[in-house]
């Protein structure tokens, strides 16, 4: 899912760009002659890098901004020389929203709260018409000024800038979402159904990882922080 919405994320801020719907008016591509798009990416994890993806491919002007030095430079290989990679910084941050056209809010902590890396001051920086697309609006957002919205009306403006806050992002591409989710989280079901929960912990790592909560105890050291509540060990649940 958070491929689809790290992808979804520019082809909605490309829309959302349009006149039409508030923005700049921006071409994300431009044509010859004229100037591209201005994308900036804040969080290089999977929902950063498939956001790049699409706006590389697109033809937009890529920055891409993350604290670890060892995925920018991963992101810099990669992606050969064609996306501007910097570190997190608030100087860097306030430098790119001066210019940036679309913002893709990319800053994911699993199991917690996301970090308000775009308050509200920001925006004063930001060009009219500008877009911020907060794919983190649902672990509370990673800026100050996100609220969720819905597929039926996904967007609102604060000084002048667009923000696309759908809490569902890949609800609007049910089809694809169904069959991604479907597709990969099947192996597990089966494995659930053959062996029963303790016995498929233990065989799979990542089954174990996924589990939340067991027996009435949160056993996520990340949902369990977010919530002041104390972590339970799942080994001594299982046994």
């Amino acid at each position: 899912m958070s491929e689809i919405a790290g992808r979804l994320s520019v082809q909605e801020g490309a829309k959302y760009l349009e006149k039409t719907f508030g923005g700049r008016g921006v071409l994300l591509g431009g044509v010859p002659g004229v100037h591209r798009g201005k994308v900036v990416i804040i969080g290089g994890g999977v929902v950063g890098l498939n956001a790049c993806k699409i706006a590389v491919g697109l033809g937009a002007e890529v920055t891409l901004l993350d604290v670890r030095a060892d995925r920018l430079a991963y992101l810099d290989d990669i992606f050969a020389g064609r996306v501007t990679t910097l570190y997190s910084t608030e100087a860097n941050i306030e430098q790119v929203l001066r210019d940036s056209d679309l913002v893709i809010g990319a800053v994911l902590v699993p199991g917690a709260k996301a970090p308000r890396v775009i308050r509200r001051e920001h925006l004063k920086l930001m060009k009219p018409g500008a877009v911020i697309v907060d794919v983190a609006v649902d672990q509370g957002g990673c800026a100050e000024t996100t609220h969720p919205t819905t597929h039926d009306d996904p967007v609102f403006i604060v000084d002048k800038v667009v923000h696309y806050c759908v809490a569902n992002m890949p609800g609007a591409v049910a089809l694809t979402s169904t069959e991604a989710l479907t597709s990969t989280t099947l192996p597990y079901g089966l494995l659930l159904a053959d062996l029963g929960l303790a016995a498929a912990c233990r065989q799979s790592a990542p089954l174990r990882r996924g589990v939340n909560i067991h027996a009435g105890h949160c056993v996520n050291a990340a949902v369990a922080a977010a919530f002041g509540k104390p972590c339970a060990n799942l080994d001594d649940l299982l046994k």
